[in-house]
């Protein structure tokens, strides 16, 4: 039986409220030639708030209308600026975390504003934006929508070519904010506060309007994404249609993976399969996926299987995910619009907001990391108010597989908090070097930026990045400051994927994926069509592929080494310890897997010669002592693998706890660490610095290890399998592993935890090089 669990979600009816009285009445009329008639009243008071001159974050369901909430103040305002004497008037700035937001954002004010005329002037700014279309932008646009990235590196830089538009800045819309976490939200954190200070500069205090979707305490968030004081809107009371969502578990298969562990049918084919029978009854459809992978597999198999029954709906299904070109993203999001396209094979570059109405399901193939995205991505279905189906289909993976039989953890327990660090030194130390560049820092200055600049400003002057004059700290170098830091963290410039023989550019891929993700002999996929990779060319940033079919994917293994640099934090449990600090992590890829497509079954394995990468972060750890092992009855021979196995496990559960996807974090589990002298288990985050993952699983880290030893006890599997101990990125190819060992230490550590452990934390910022 595939379905584990159909749970009803219930329709609820909505409550309407009339428009603030200081909304134009032209708008207004605007928004009733729209269809809308009066506003919900979380629309109501989100605009309310947004007219008195105060910050406020609406965080209500998918399709409740946050867009409108922040729409109609904004073209108010606009409207009251372009009628205005004299001056260019009022000008506002809308963020999105990707392009195709904005892009979409861009037809939605467009078809709003029509009635308003030359009031409201429109006009996406990113990467895309030929060069030529940018002067009138700067110069006559009162509305820009852009993203973090285009903010730091081309507005802010530039300020002063900007000077008209930021001295008319009333509000600054922050779209999405519930994906700014982690080492992203942490820069995009600064970018907000360099924006306020150089706003200031300009004679301008924009009010700032932030979306997001349902999250935990989004107005703490929201403060410290922006520095500023937030009013949160959390009640949604607009309507919804039932939805009916199945938790879907695939079957076992006679397959047998590594070390002979049972093999589930893989989530892409199950969820191939979904979106073929649901493309047949003509139901629109978008199945949500983890990679850029496994989007492009789903769309490739529906589309094969579509073909022998109906040739021509093969060409109504495509897949939609980052690393296309510009051009190729903005014809995707023309056939969705316009229903030319039935089914849609996408990763989160869809989920984040675009409106595609009509929809009548969504498959999730895997879960997408956090209880929000998951709600994200199932409320794109029934848009108009109709019923609606979703469907999680589980990885091979602990957290899925503990979900799909634990459905009150999908719906009765409430969403994540978002986890940012604005003060971490890695991130704040090139911003506080682009703010210098942007115009000189001064004493008056540091507190914006948080309660660790003291401490970092005179180690930037004796790394010669900062010189103090008497005006205050400026910028040294002829470099770009703005050139410090990737603000998305994936460090260093990303690589070109080109077709050998032709030269022709296919996409890009982040540089910190690079070494597991087109490496010599990686199988990529790009817009159906499969290549291999003949060559990887670190140095250049260029990786050069040949059309291929094999008929298997790969998969890449690394091995990996912590050393603790410092321990900031440790708790007693009873003889054990838990810990929180500082560590180096020396990763290195090493080989790669085949895996047969569809059933996953391994064909071999390749090794790889690539450099390792350093990288200083943030780390939970636990140790256990000889005498705990003794009650637990683990031996020397059983002990590696119970550690190992513990390790894994533990990874997979941390993203029912934090903001993370198991991808975000690593860990590393050795029987007798150099550093404790004791055997240990280390979970750290995978970005410079730390993002915050780690911190939130030592403050957790009780129920975070109950549910790890809960979810390996649960698994049907007699000695492990990718259900519960074993992991898709392991370089030791899941060896050794003891399934049992790994509950008994588990067992044993938790019995021991004090009831409310109360730590104390060292605040001193360490000394990262930019």
């Amino acid at each position: 039986m595939r379905i584990t669990h159909v749970e009803h979600l219930p329709p609820r009816n909505g409550r309407h409220a009339d428009w603030p009285g200081q909304i134009r009445p032209e708008v207004v009329d605007a928004i009733r030639a729209a269809g809308i008639d009066r506003p919900w009243e979380h629309q109501a008071r989100a605009a309310g708030h947004a007219l008195r001159g105060e910050s406020v974050v609406i965080a209500t369901g998918t399709a409740s209308g946050k867009s409108l909430a922040y729409l109609a103040p904004v073209l108010s305002v606009l409207l009251e600026g372009a009628r205005a004497p004299n001056g260019r008037g009022a000008t506002t700035l809308y963020l999105a975390p990707t392009k195709a937001l904005a892009a979409d954002q861009r037809r939605t004010v467009g078809e709003l504003a029509a009635p308003l005329g030359s009031a409201v002037r429109p006009a996406v700014y990113d990467g895309d934006t030929p060069f030529e279309q940018r002067e009138w932008v700067r110069q006559y646009a009162n509305h820009v929508l852009t993203n973090p990235d285009m903010l730091h590196r081309g507005i802010l830089p530039a300020h002063p070519r900007w000077s008209s538009f930021l001295r008319a800045l009333r509000y600054v819309v922050v779209d999405e904010c519930h994906t700014y976490r982690g080492v992203f939200g942490s820069h995009v954190a600064q970018v907000l506060r360099r924006l306020r200070r150089v706003c200031a500069r300009h004679g301008s205090e924009p009010v700032f309007l932030l979306a997001s979707a349902t999250a935990a305490e989004p107005g703490e968030t929201a403060t410290r994404l922006t520095g500023l004081p937030v009013t949160e809107i959390t009640e949604d009371t607009s309507p919804r249609g039932e939805v009916v969502f199945a938790l879907w578990e695939p079957p076992l298969t006679e397959m047998h993976g590594e070390r002979g562990a049972p093999v589930r049918r893989t989530a892409t084919a199950e969820a191939a399969d979904l979106l073929t029978d649901l493309t047949v009854q003509g139901v629109r459809t978008v199945a949500f996926v983890r990679s850029r992978r496994g989007a492009e597999l789903i769309s490739l198999i529906t589309q094969e299987r579509l073909s022998e029954v109906d040739r021509s709906l093969a060409g109504r299904i495509a897949a939609y995910r980052g690393g296309y070109l510009p051009e190729e993203r903005r014809a995707l999001e023309r056939s969705l619009h316009s229903g030319e396209l039935l089914g849609l094979a996408a990763t989160t570059a869809l989920e984040l907001g675009i409106d595609v109405s009509g929809l009548d399901a969504v498959i999730l193939a895997g879960y997408p990391g956090t209880r929000a995205s998951l709600w994200q991505q199932a409320g794109r279905a029934g848009r108009a108010g109709q019923g609606a189906l979703a469907v999680l289909v589980a990885r091979d993976d602990p957290l899925d597989t503990y979900l799909v039989h634990h459905p009150d953890a999908v719906f009765r327990r409430p969403v994540e908090s978002t986890v940012l660090d604005p003060d971490n030194p890695y991130v704040l130390t090139p911003h506080l070097c682009a703010a210098a560049a942007e115009a000189p820092l001064t004493e008056a200055d540091l507190e914006l930026f948080g309660p660790a600049v003291p401490d970092l400003m005179p180690l930037l002057e004796r790394r010669g990045l900062l010189r103090r004059r008497k005006a205050g700290w400026y910028w040294t170098r002829r470099e770009r400051a703005t050139d410090l830091t990737d603000i998305r963290g994936q460090g260093g410039r990303p690589v070109q994927v080109v077709e050998d023989g032709t030269g022709r550019l296919l996409g890009t891929v982040d540089a910190a994926a690079a070494h597991t993700t087109v490496h010599d002999g990686a199988v990529h996929l790009h817009q159906g069509r499969t290549y291999v990779v003949r060559r990887l060319d670190l140095e250049d940033s260029v990786a050069l592929v040949e059309e291929a079919s094999p008929p298997w994917t790969t998969m890449a293994r690394d091995t990996t080494s912590v050393s603790v640099l410092e321990t900031d934090t440790e708790i007693p449990w009873g003889e054990a310890r838990l810990c929180f600090g500082s560590v180096e992590v020396t990763n290195r890829v090493v080989s790669y897997l085949r895996r047969r497509l569809v059933t996953g079954e391994v064909l071999g394995e390749s090794g790889l010669d690539l450099p390792p990468r350093t990288l200083r972060t943030r780390a939970v750890w636990w140790t256990v002592t000889e005498d705990q092992l003794d009650a637990a009855r683990i031996g020397p021979e059983t002990l590696p693998g119970a550690l190992h196995a513990a390790e894994h496990a533990s990874i997979g559960m941390l993203p029912l706890f934090a903001t993370c996807d198991r991808w975000d974090i690593g860990g590393v589990s050795v029987p007798l660490h150099p550093d404790t002298l004791l055997p240990t288990v280390f979970v750290y985050d995978g970005h410079p610095g730390g993002a915050g993952f780690a911190e939130r699983a030592f403050h957790t880290a009780r129920d975070w290890l109950t549910a790890t030893r809960r979810a390996i006890a649960a698994c049907e599997c007699d000695s492990g399998c990718p259900s519960c101990i074993q992991s898709p990125k392991c370089g030791n190819g899941n060896d050794p592993l003891h399934k049992r060992g790994a509950i008994r230490l588990l067992t044993e550590l938790l019995r021991q935890v004090p009831p409310e452990p109360s730590p104390r934390r060292s605040t001193a910022p360490t000394a990262p090089a930019p």
